[in-house]
């Protein structure tokens, strides 16, 4: 089995980078992670990933100001020294340009802490006790132009209990988002995820429904 080259890019922690390395330690996961790089040189995922033997790059945003497309270049530049195939988001905090964005279509994909279309944004959580929602989770999706509105691959679900804060409902989602993720990638790497007229498409034996919703009581 020819499995896919993966880049991770990150500007934090790296928990969902974290659980897309453990799942691809199964040699018969379709996607290797080779890369980790991240806009920030203090984000503590990238000992996380080098811990793991996985080659990490710091591209500064810093050190390209406010020119955007020169530091998309310069991140482009590194992916294609190491040859990646397909590219995942995981708490990546920059807005990359259209022509990037372009350049990776149906090969992108980003993890948002809600249920999109959703609170798009930040401060995902307090929103969704804000507003009432009954039903809050997380959403793994192909990145398009605009923000978080990519075609959705796969989502997780949580109950949102009468005593939640943003901390605790961010923890029992950010759960779902370790679980899913790797689902969603694996879908992705194996060529089963189609995109008609907006939409994705799996192709071959369904998703389990224990991968789409996680049931309220999950700690």
């Amino acid at each position: 089995m020819s499995r896919k080259r993966v880049a991770i890019l990150i500007s934090g922690r790296g928990s969902n980078m974290a659980a897309l390395i453990e799942a691809a330690k199964d040699k018969n996961y379709p996607a290797e992670i080779v890369l980790v790089a991240s806009n920030r040189p203090d984000a503590a995922g990238l000992d996380t990933a080098q811990a793991a033997g996985i080659a990490t790059v710091v591209v500064d945003h810093k050190a390209y100001g406010k020119d955007r497309a020169a530091f998309d270049g310069a991140m482009q530049a590194v992916l294609e020294q190491y040859r990646i195939e397909l590219l995942c988001l995981a708490g990546f905090m920059r807005l990359l340009t259209d022509g990037f964005v372009n350049h990776w279509q149906g090969r992108m994909i980003n993890i948002h802490p809600a249920l999109l279309p959703a609170f798009k944004g930040l401060d995902t959580h307090q929103r969704a006790l804000d507003a009432g929602a009954k039903v809050h989770g997380a959403t793994v999706h192909f990145v398009v132009p605009e923000m978080d509105a990519g075609p959705i691959i796969m989502q997780g679900a949580v109950t949102v209990r009468a005593d939640d804060s943003a901390q605790t409902l961010a923890a029992r989602v950010l759960a779902v988002e370790h679980r899913i993720y790797p689902l969603a990638l694996k879908l992705v790497a194996e060529g089963r995820v189609r995109v008609v007229d907006g939409r994705c498409r799996i192709d071959g034996t369904p998703v389990p429904d224990a991968a789409q919703l996680v049931p309220s009581d999950q700690p």
